[in-house]
């Protein structure tokens, strides 16, 4: 059984959902402790209890401690299976963050496998959905892995209630990339909103196009409005592309907030994405945390990310507990990194 302490590096979330993924694709059980140590409140939320719960149902796992707040759980899993899988997270919870722990042993299941969340798609401290769409799918692609994602509903805080639907073939063939400079032709965007005047969607995409225009990069952003969200809320993802290519992206976001003028979520979004361009890093630092269990599993890869998160280094200590795979990281936290596995 693999052991592994959720306190180490910085102790959140992100050990649990990478954790059970990973002893869910690899059949090897996992004793895990000190669940979320570090945070203000300790142990399972909702988001990390629900994605543990799915991974539970998807790989047929017999577990212990799997309850809100605790703070330690053992997860033995079995075979994977496909079919559906619906997770409704009842909060606003981040339907993205548990999606990025079910794709990781859904590719490889026997059978295709169609995945329903509802929860928060555009929340605070995690990948916006249209961050995941624009950004995380190119790169999987690059490795040779597929996944059709729909919108069926925005969600955001604090009410949540966003919906998205994904479709999984599975059997894919994952191959090693090496990922070093970031090319560039233009910039998109979606910035959006729900129950709140239209002006505020245009006026994010305004700002973040003038400060990207001014730094003399094309630009296109797209505008949507409805009021379908069972709440208002609003948000802007920018990315980078290469016309007619399947290259890797970077990307930044910015959500808004009562009293947070759209101005200012258009100029976040823009300023963030001008500083990851800068670095000439072909991956921003959000997929840098991402990728890890990929080129975990496919090895012989390389990669150059825009900045070395302490996720980043989490996400290759549980890594390392799964595999045999040596990483090594030339950089340090906060700048500029090169992560090699072989």
């Amino acid at each position: 059984m693999i052991e592994i302490d959720g306190s180490f590096g910085e102790g959140g979330g992100a050990i649990l959902r990478v954790a059970t993924a990973l002893s869910a694709l690899t059949g090897k059980a996992l004793a895990l402790e000190n669940i979320r140590s570090k945070r203000t409140k300790p142990g399972l939320m909702p988001q990390h209890l629900n994605a543990a719960r799915a991974l539970a149902r998807l790989s047929q796992a017999e577990v212990t401690g799997m309850e809100l707040g605790s703070t330690q759980m053992t997860f033995n899993p079995g075979p994977l299976q496909g079919g559906k899988l619906e997770v409704d997270v009842q909060t606003a919870g981040s339907v993205s963050l548990i999606l990025q722990a079910l794709m990781i042993p859904s590719f490889f299941v026997d059978s295709p496998l169609e995945i329903t969340i509802t929860g928060g798609t555009d929340v605070r401290w995690a990948p916006p959905f249209d961050y995941l769409q624009h950004v995380t799918l190119p790169v999987l692609k690059s490795m040779g892995l597929k996944l059709e994602l729909k919108l069926i509903q925005r969600g955001y805080y604090p009410r949540g209630g966003g919906i998205v639907h994904a479709g999984i073939d599975g059997k894919q063939q994952l191959q090693p990339v090496n990922l070093y400079d970031l090319e560039i032709d233009c910039i998109r965007g979606i910035s959006h909103s729900s129950q709140l005047p239209r002006h505020v969607a245009e006026r994010q995409a305004r700002a973040a196009q003038e400060e990207l225009s001014s730094a003399g990069y094309p630009v296109e952003i797209e505008v949507k409005h409805d009021n379908s969200s069972p709440g208002p809320g609003s948000a802007l993802v920018l990315w980078t592309e290469v016309k007619n290519s399947n290259v890797p992206r970077v990307g930044a976001s910015s959500l808004g907030k009562p009293g947070k003028k759209a101005e200012i979520v258009g100029k976040e979004a823009a300023c963030d994405l001008l500083q990851t361009m800068e670095t000439g890093a072909a991956l921003d630092r959000y997929m840098g945390d991402q990728i890890i269990p990929y080129i975990a599993l496919a090895g012989s890869s390389s990669v150059k990310v825009s900045q070395l998160t302490p996720h980043t280094l989490t996400n290759i200590h549980v890594c390392q507990k799964f595999t045999d795979r040596k990483f090594q990281v030339d950089g340090r936290v906060g700048e500029v990194a090169t992560i090699t596995v072989d």
